[in-house]
């Protein structure tokens, strides 16, 4: 490690900051190198309560789920806007790419929070139909990256069309 660098937070420090924060109030468990934590929460006092499991392995991104209520059905046969997986839905918070989240951040005053935004546009998108949360898509990225392999360049840092 680095002079200046952080240091990453062990699965223990998450699993304490986690148990002790009241926003995200819940049960889990901690095992070798492996963390489960499950809680409720709602983005606003007028919306539902959604049943989230965060997965956590040592030094690896963080995976948000959703248990409850089924998205899939709530989405009335749409499919969902920023997730990694439809069923169980798995939630595209940050970019990981971009390094928005580190292993040295807690879950509890990032992922949590975040989680909880996500849902918020996610109401939002149940009502309009559009997503209104930013970000990219897993989707789109796959595909941008797919449609720059394939182009040839002309000139240096000039773009041809396909």
């Amino acid at each position: 490690m680095k002079l200046g660098e952080r240091r990453p937070l062990t699965l223990a420090q998450q699993f304490v900051n986690l148990k002790s924060n009241p926003v995200c109030a819940g049960h889990g468990h901690l095992r070798c190198a492996h963390l489960i934590w499950r809680y409720e929460a709602s983005p606003s006092p007028l919306s539902r309560l959604y049943g989230i499991r965060i997965e956590l392995m040592h030094e690896l991104s963080p995976r948000i789920f959703v248990e409850s209520p089924d998205l899939q059905l709530l989405a009335g046969g749409r499919r969902l806007p920023h997730v990694y997986d439809q069923n169980p839905p798995r939630l595209c918070l940050y970019l990981p790419r971009a390094h928005e989240w580190q292993p040295w951040m807690r879950l509890d005053q990032t992922i949590v929070p975040w989680t909880a935004l996500w849902f918020f546009y996610f109401e939002e998108w149940l009502a309009s139909d559009e997503w209104k949360g930013g970000g990219s898509f897993p989707s789109d990225e796959r595909r941008h990256r797919r449609a720059r392999g394939s182009r040839k360049t002309s000139k240096p840092g000039e773009e041809q069309l396909p």
